[in-house]
C-alpha cells in the first residue's frame, strides 16, 4: 500500500492507497513542536491496520519535512519519494523559475492533467488560496496566491481592538445581523467573490473556458457559495501524489 503525505502549513493530510483512489485519509495538525517519536505515535495510531510498503511526501514546511520523512523510515523501513521539480512530472513547468513551484501545487497540476479536461484551473482553498493554471498541453504555466479564509480571519480579528475571533462556519445570509455574522459574511463570501472574479480574469487570459477544480481544506465550505466551478475534489493533492509516485517507480 502507498502512503501519500501532504505537509501543509496548517495540516498534514495523509492518504492510504490500494488503487487509484485513497481507501483511508486522515489529518494531523502541522505541529512544529512535536518530535519524531511523538509523530511516530500519531501515525501508528492511524495506520496500525494498514500494510504500508511505499511512500511519497510533498511538503511546504521545511521544519517538518525531515521529521516526517524519518517517521516513515522508522515505522515502515522505507525511503519516501520527496516531491520536487526534479522528479519525472509528466508535464513541464513553464514559469520564470520552475524550482519555485511548491510540491503541493506540483501534485495538484499532475492530478488535474491526468484526471480532467484541459485547460484547467485548480483552486486550492487552504491556509493560502492558490490557483494553478494548466494549459491545453497539460503544462503548469503559473498561478495566483492570496491569503486563505483562516488567515483573513486571524488578521482581521488580530489587528483590530474590538472585533472578536469567530469560528469558521456557514453563513446563510450576506447581510449579517450581528458582528460575528458581519465578519463571516465579509470573509467567507468576500473570499468566494474574489475567487470568482479571479477565475473570470483567468478565462480572459487563457482565451478559453477551463475546467475549474476546487480542492483544499476549505473546499467544502467554499463550494456552498461558489457558482463558478466544475469539480470539487478534496483529495486532489493526494491523488496527484499517487500519480507522481507511479511516474517515478
Amino acid at each position: 500500500m502507498l502512503l501519500a503525505i501532504d505537509i501543509g502549513n496548517t495540516n498534514i493530510t495523509t492518504g492510504v492507497f490500494d488503487g487509484d483512489s485513497p481507501i483511508y485519509t486522515f489529518r494531523l495538525n502541522s505541529d512544529k513542536s512535536l518530535n519524531k517519536n511523538e509523530y511516530i505515535k500519531l501515525f501508528l495510531s492511524e495506520l496500525k491496520n494498514y500494510s504500508v510498503t511505499s511512500c511519497i511526501i510533498s511538503s511546504v514546511v521545511k521544519e517538518l519535512s525531515e521529521i516526517i520523512k524519518d517517521t516513515v523510515k522508522t515505522l515502515f523501513g522505507i525511503e519516501p519519494v520527496i516531491v520536487s521539480s526534479e522528479l519525472n512530472l509528466g508535464f513541464n513547468i513553464i514559469t520564470a523559475n520552475p524550482k519555485e513551484a511548491g510540491a503541493d501545487r506540483i501534485a495538484n497540476v499532475c492530478a488535474a492533467k491526468n484526471l480532467y479536461n484541459l485547460p484547467a484551473v485548480v483552486v486550492d482553498a487552504g491556509t493560502a488560496t492558490t490557483f494553478d493554471i494548466i494549459d491545453k498541453n497539460g503544462d503548469f504555466t503559473g498561478g495566483i496566491i492570496m491569503p486563505g479564509i483562516g488567515l483573513q480571519l486571524d488578521v482581521l480579528c488580530g489587528k483590530t481592538s474590538k472585533l472578536p475571533l469567530v469560528e469558521i462556519k456557514e453563513q446563510n445570509f450576506v447581510i449579517g445581523s450581528n458582528t460575528e455574522e458581519n465578519i463571516l459574511s465579509g470573509v467567507i463570501r468576500g473570499h468566494v467573490c474574489a475567487i470568482e472574479g479571479l477565475l473570470s480574469e483567468c478565462e480572459k487570459e487563457l482565451k478559453s473556458k477551463p475546467t475549474i477544480i476546487i480542492t483544499g481544506g476549505f473546499s467544502s465550505l467554499v463550494s456552498k457559495y461558489i457558482n463558478k466551478y466544475d469539480v470539487i475534489n478534496p483529495n486532489l493533492t493526494l491523488m496527484g501524489l499517487k500519480i507522481l509516485y507511479d511516474l517515478n517507480l
